[in-house]
């Protein structure tokens, strides 16, 4: 007998279980699958283990930075084994404790791998389940490669689980991935290459302030090789040699470890979407403004697995996952808000970005008033050693408010909250500039930024 569910979700993170006890707390039959451990990579594999790693290159940056100033700092090393030991104490409870969780929730928890065989009916390793609804939640995977020996890579998610750390890392391509792991692993006593084929990594990035991150990178030891094509990598014994090209003139870079950070496609491969009659690419589902198929209205999508304006990040899938959840419940079509959404590059110190690039608004038409400050020698950055940091503020002359802000500078990840909220809120900047802070603080400098 066929195992039959009002809703079954296709992938077991963040946003898929967000929907899936959703749906369960209004008496429906719910099933929630995954080939992978639950949690998604948010969890597991991204966000949260990197930011741990984070906090071990956190440390030594810091002590660094006050070395002659009351500091120390001779000796002060990472140990890579523990500070990994470190990260596992967090993302090995993860998977039991969301299962545990979706059960208490009523949600059917299932493992394997899926795939459509009809518009309604999924086969997860020979097993059938009918349901009248699906929402696909897998995420992405890294972006296929182009150059041989590409098989040599390891992605980030290996990245994360390394035991030892190699003297000397080349990392392809120049995005988040990239520039996360190489401020990591520089501070960690690695020699870190960025490889990217673009003239401007972080291109969702302010250029000003990428550029002053960029010389911040290479103070640390981060060797950014832009414009640079790689042809190929061979492997000889423990030893990597990666040929690269620019300009016509070609060159070997070895490397005992290469990590694949050019970007991530949606992960839908394997689930033979057609056969349920759905559109899909690359960049996800094809899906309507309320995040359902046109081709088959019995599935739905979120996250990066749907191709929306939504920008690849987990709080982001999670919001579209839960105005799926709401639109299947009640019948309606909610359209996700994607105002005021901030998101972050961590670096060290952190870029951060919350509505606009200065370019995107100029071509908007909108009549700028470009507020940039070199921060770098106030008292926040001054009293932990800083000397990087910088804002960028647009604000519409025409009525006061703040259509983008991007901020590079220590605890600047906190304070672009604050932004987004005032964004997605409608605030003028008098009006932000209008409130108290606590002082000294970071979050009291926003006023002066304004």
């Amino acid at each position: 007998m066929n195992e039959t569910y009002d809703l079954i979700v296709i992938g077991a993170g963040m946003a898929g279980i967000a929907a899936a006890k959703k749906c369960a707390t209004h008496g429906w039959r719910v099933a929630i699958v995954d080939s992978l451990p639950y949690g998604g990579t948010c969890a597991l594999r991204g966000c949260d283990p990197k930011k741990i790693l984070r906090r071990g290159a956190e440390i030594i940056d810091s002590a660094r930075l006050m070395h002659g100033k009351g500091i120390d700092d001779m000796g002060l090393s990472i140990n890579w084994a523990d500070l990994m030991a470190h990260k596992h104490g967090f993302t090995d409870p993860v998977p039991g404790r969301m299962e545990t969780d979706l059960a208490r929730s009523g949600v059917n928890t299932l493992h394997g791998h899926a795939r459509f065989t009809g518009t309604h009916q999924i086969d997860i390793d020979g097993t059938r389940y009918d349901s009248k609804r699906f929402l696909i939640s897998t995420g992405a995977r890294p972006r296929p490669l182009d150059f041989p020996g590409d098989e040599h890579l390891i992605d980030s998610t290996q990245f994360l689980d390394l035991d030892a750390l190699p003297a000397r890392i080349l990392f392809v391509g120049g995005g988040f991935i990239s520039f996360e792991f190489a401020h990591i692993v520089a501070r960690a006593g690695s020699a870190p290459v960025i490889i990217d084929r673009g003239a401007r990594p972080l291109k969702g990035f302010d250029p000003d302030l990428v550029e002053l991150l960029i010389d911040r990178s290479r103070s640390v030891g981060i060797d950014l090789r832009r414009q640079t094509h790689i042809t190929a990598v061979e492997k000889d014994g423990p030893v990597y040699r990666v040929v690269v090209e620019r300009d016509g003139v070609t060159e070997t870079i070895e490397a005992d470890l290469v990590v694949h950070g050019a970007g991530r496609v949606a992960d839908l491969a394997g689930m033979d979407l057609d056969a349920a009659g759905v559109e899909w690419s690359d960049r996800g589902v094809r899906v309507d403004g309320h995040l359902q198929s046109p081709t088959n209205p019995a599935v739905w999508a979120a996250g990066d697995s749907a191709d929306t304006a939504g920008m690849p990040l987990t709080p982001v899938a999670v919001s579209e996952a839960k105005v799926a959840a709401s639109n299947m419940i009640k019948g309606t079509t909610t359209t996700p808000d994607y105002t005021g959404i901030p998101t972050a590059v961590f670096t060290i110190p952190e870029l951060v970005r919350v509505g606009l690039l200065e370019t995107e608004a100029r071509e908007q038409g909108i009549d700028l008033d470009v507020r940039f400050t070199d921060t770098s020698d106030w008292y926040s950055n001054y009293r932990v050693g800083e000397h990087t940091a910088a804002a960028k503020i647009l604000i519409d002359k025409s009525t006061g408010l703040i259509v983008g802000a991007h901020l590079l500078g220590p605890e600047y990840g906190e304070l672009i909250n604050t932004v987004g909220l005032a964004i997605k809120l409608g605030l003028t900047a008098p009006q932000l500039r209008s409130a108290t802070a606590a002082y000294p603080t970071v979050g009291s400098d926003l006023g002066s930024m304004l």
